[in-house]
């Protein structure tokens, strides 16, 4: 994103903090980011911050909205004023010390308690050097806790502009594996790749031998790299009684460039009128 759209997003939100709290708690982070020691009062305002701020969801208005999901951040308007306020606190911290700056914010993960986590990964796409939060994220990555696997991987653009290929397919694998609303992952077509499109087949045929369903949404990261291996993997999954999958297999096909797939989608006639007719996209499953 450019420079001038991010500060265009900072400045409605700090607009929306400070239009959603009372004037005694807008003083509090206000004293702090004109504080000269700030990285040895962060750790203290940052847990205390709810306590000034309440816990309700935030009140935007439609201007601040539309401005907002034009950037790619109308997901902000699902958020409570705590953790907004926790949001815009980190991105006004004093950067310029790429050091200082990193050990300030870093040493607030280990000790983060929920909340405080969702809204220290919440906060990734707005720090400053961007590069540096990179391992924090893949960390991140690892948890078992749904509502911070949710604030890493659902309507978060970080992940998908900074991470390696290796730490993304671990990402996407994971949302998989944890149930995550798949299509709300940003840069899900764009990172599409070889390994996770073979990494997704070996997932499914796991579900597949266990009885399970498979998210159609996995298909999505298939298509474009179909062939004669992975087909005779679909041809298993178009055997099925599962017209959802059978559907989602299908669309698939149709974005891919391997034609002996498409030829043999041709052959159920049912598939084949579904494509013809446009009915079919992702957002339908």
């Amino acid at each position: 994103m450019r420079e001038d759209h991010m500060k265009a997003v900072k400045e409605i939100i700090a607009s929306v903090v400070k239009n959603n709290i009372n004037l005694v708690a807008e003083n509090w982070p206000e004293q702090f980011i004109l504080a000269t020691d700030q990285p040895a009062q962060l750790a203290k305002v940052f847990v205390m911050l709810p306590r000034k701020t309440g816990k309700l969801p935030v009140a935007i208005n439609d201007d601040q909205q539309e401005i907002l999901h034009t950037a790619g951040f109308g997901y902000i308007g699902n958020w409570t004023i705590d953790r907004l306020s926790r949001v815009w606190l980190l991105s006004t911290l004093n950067s310029e010390d790429k050091d200082t700056f990193y050990s300030t914010v870093d040493r607030l993960f280990p000790a983060a308690e929920i909340n405080e986590a969702v809204a220290l990964y919440s906060a990734l796409p707005f720090l400053a050097h961007p590069e540096i939060w990179v391992k924090r994220c893949a960390e991140g990555i690892r948890s078992n806790i749904g509502s911070v696997l949710e604030a890493i991987m659902e309507n978060n653009p970080y992940p998908s502009g900074n991470l390696d290929e290796a730490a993304w397919n671990q990402l996407v694998l994971k949302a998989f594996f944890t149930e995550k609303n798949i299509s709300s992952i940003i840069g899900l077509d764009q990172r599409a790749n070889p390994d996770l499109a073979l990494t997704l087949i070996d997932y499914a045929k796991e579900r597949w031998a266990a009885g399970r369903k498979v998210n159609p949404q996995l298909w999505r990261l298939v298509g474009k790299f179909i062939n004669a291996k992975i087909f005779e993997t679909l041809k298993v999954g178009l055997q099925h009684y599962d017209q959802i999958e059978q559907r989602a297999i299908a669309l698939a096909i149709s974005e891919s460039g391997y034609q002996p797939a498409k030829d043999y989608i041709n052959t159920f006639p049912e598939l084949k009128l579904a494509l013809a007719d446009g009915s079919l996209n992702w957002n339908s499953f």
